[in-house]
This record gives C-alpha cells, sequence and structure tokens, in this order.
C-alpha cells in the first residue's frame, strides 16, 4: 500500500506540473493553449482598438488557425524591440506580428509556412513630385520603424537619411508634420494608412509597386517541432478552405 501510494503521488505530482506550465513551455503532446506576442502597433495587421481590445488581420488568422488544429490563442501586446527576445527567454510560445520570414532570422528563429505576402512600399506626400522609386529619395529623409524590413531597405540606399520609429504610426505624423519626407513599410500597413484613414487618405499615396517579395510566418522558439507543426497543420486547413482570402477581404481591402 505505501508503495503504491507513493505512486500515485507522484503521478498527481507530475499532473500538476504539467497543468502548471506557464507561457513559453507548450510543449506537450497535445498543446491546448498557447501565449502569442504581438506588436498591436501595425494596423491592420495588428492594433488595439476603441475598447482595448488586440484585434486586426494576424489575430483573426491565427484564431482561425487555432480552431482548425484544436488550440487556443491567448495574444500578448509586446513591443517590437524585445519581442523575439522575449520568445527566446520562454516569455510566450509564438508571435505573430507581421514578421517577415528571412534567412537571417531563420538561423535564430522556427517559421510557419508564410501565409501571406506583403512586400515593401514607398508612401510620400501627395504634393512630392518626381518620385517614383525609393531611389527618387535621396537627399531626403525617410521613416521606417526599427528593426523591420523596411528599415533594412532604406539603409541599402545611398543618400537617404534614415529615421527609425518605435512605432509606424509616429513616422506617419511626422510625414504629415514635414519633419520626414517619406515613409517605408509593408504593403498591408502603407494600404491601411495611405488609403483607408481619413486623416492620411487626401494626403498620402503610394508610390509604384511593392520593391521587395516578402511573406510572413508565425515565429516559435528554435527547434519546437510540435508546436510549429500543429500550427503548419491550422495553416494548411485555412488556406484549403479559402479563410485566409475571406479576412484579407475583411481587413486588407
Amino acid at each position: 500500500m505505501r508503495r503504491f501510494s507513493f505512486v500515485v503521488a507522484l503521478v498527481l505530482f507530475l499532473g500538476v506540473c504539467m497543468v502548471a506550465l506557464g507561457p513559453g513551455e507548450a510543449h506537450s503532446q497535445n498543446i491546448k493553449k498557447i501565449v502569442v506576442a504581438t506588436d498591436a502597433t501595425w494596423p491592420p495587421m495588428e492594433m488595439v482598438d476603441a475598447n482595448k481590445n488586440i484585434v486586426g488581420f494576424d489575430i483573426d488568422f491565427l484564431n482561425a488557425v487555432a480552431k482548425e488544429a484544436g488550440f487556443q490563442a491567448e495574444f500578448k501586446n509586446t513591443a517590437w524591440d524585445g519581442i523575439f527576445g522575449g520568445l527566446d527567454l520562454g516569455k510566450y510560445d509564438a508571435v505573430i506580428s507581421s514578421v517577415t520570414i528571412t534567412e537571417e532570422r531563420q538561423k535564430t528563429f522556427d517559421f510557419s509556412l508564410p501565409y501571406i505576402n506583403a512586400g515593401q512600399v514607398l508612401i510620400v506626400p501627395k504634393d512630392l513630385k518626381g518620385v517614383t522609386t525609393l531611389a527618387d529619395m535621396k537627399g531626403k529623409k525617410v521613416g521606417a520603424q526599427i528593426g523591420t524590413t523596411g528599415s533594412m531597405e532604406v539603409k541599402k540606399v545611398s543618400g537617404i537619411e534614415l529615421k527609425n520609429y518605435d512605432e509606424i504610426g509616429l513616422a506617419f505624423e511626422d510625414m504629415a508634420s514635414g519633419r520626414i519626407h517619406g515613409v517605408v513599410c509593408d504593403t498591408p500597413v502603407a494600404a491601411d494608412y495611405a488609403l483607408q484613414r481619413a486623416e492620411y487618405k487626401e494626403r498620402f499615396m503610394i508610390v509604384g509597386e511593392p520593391f521587395t517579395e516578402e511573406s510572413y510566418g508565425i515565429v516559435v522558439k528554435k527547434g519546437n517541432k510540435e508546436l510549429l507543426d500543429l500550427i503548419n497543420t491550422g495553416i494548411k486547413a485555412v488556406q484549403a478552405k479559402g479563410i485566409d482570402k475571406e479576412l484579407e477581404k475583411k481587413w486588407l481591402r
């Protein structure tokens, strides 16, 4: 009986430990819930609405993925400059935040299947003449969000003064005030600011076509194959059912 009691106690102890797993520890064979970081300052992909809820394309997309794959997602609003470090430290299980899949990032983290193609575009005031490409911005100030591929693209063009921002919205505010001459960001974000926002749509325009080919992916800690496979299963189902296209119409058109 003593041996039986010990075994029961051990089983109960292990069960409690499994239930008590916190963010960054969703590695069991039956993943039911994950904590997901997102920088909710990047409309229409991720943002905070008037009721302080995190909403946007990415949020709806991952919720759809979770539903198809049989798990729940809890979103955590996280500043961009520390979002990957937090994943590495196990503060959350995944990141969905308009993250472009790059070779450099793949060295450190694992990415899901691509879920949307979004290239970089240049946005300028409508009264700025003679600009058809980013190269035409030499001698001018161009804003981008720090650490993004937009910032990286601006750096590639000599003669442009890059101004980095913690939030992309601040770059558009500066352009509206005349402190910078252009903004580079992902196509969905550009569409939101330049084509949809009442305060900007009469003042700004997107120049030409996207000048990069980029895909967004969901990020997980390196080696977390179980969670990655689960997410990819959900992505495949969402894409097969056309749910992603419905969400594009809702958020990006």
